[in-house]
């Protein structure tokens, strides 16, 4: 006995989609915590209402998370800048590197790019970003 197979009939798509229909939210940031602040609220019991102790203490998180996520964004500010001012304090300066194969090099630096991330300083003729620069010698 053969068993045919089983075919879709015309007109009728899968169930499931290739793209899904949003992308998830990957950080808790301040607005998905007063999504879930006044959610709590609308859904509390009337005859036992929220703490007021634990509505600070929800609010005080909120305002540290806040201030912390501040602080990183400063700190990487100030991480930009000071990298920029190293690469501009090496223009003219006899450098070693490491190549991207991993070989040494040396050679003056003539000039700072700072169009990517991190600068990326010239040294004759080939781009070399900062964080390669294994040494300073005298000339």
């Amino acid at each position: 006995m053969s068993i045919s197979p089983v075919s879709s009939p015309v007109g009728i798509t899968s169930l499931t989609s290739a793209t899904p229909t949003r992308t998830p939210k990957q950080a808790l940031d301040s607005s998905v915590f007063m999504d879930l602040l006044v959610t709590q609220l609308k859904n509390q019991d009337p005859s036992s209402p929220m703490d007021t102790n634990a509505m600070i203490g929800q609010t005080t998180q909120l305002a540290m998370m806040e201030k912390l996520t501040q602080l990183a964004t400063d700190s990487a500010q100030g991480l930009s800048v000071q990298q920029r001012a190293a690469a501009a304090a090496l223009i003219g300066k006899a450098v070693t590197y490491l190549t991207g194969d991993g070989t040494a090099g040396a050679g003056r630096v003539g000039s700072v790019s700072y169009s990517g991330s991190t600068p990326t300083l010239t040294i004759g003729g080939a781009s070399i970003p900062l964080g390669s620069i294994t040494g300073i010698t005298e000339a």
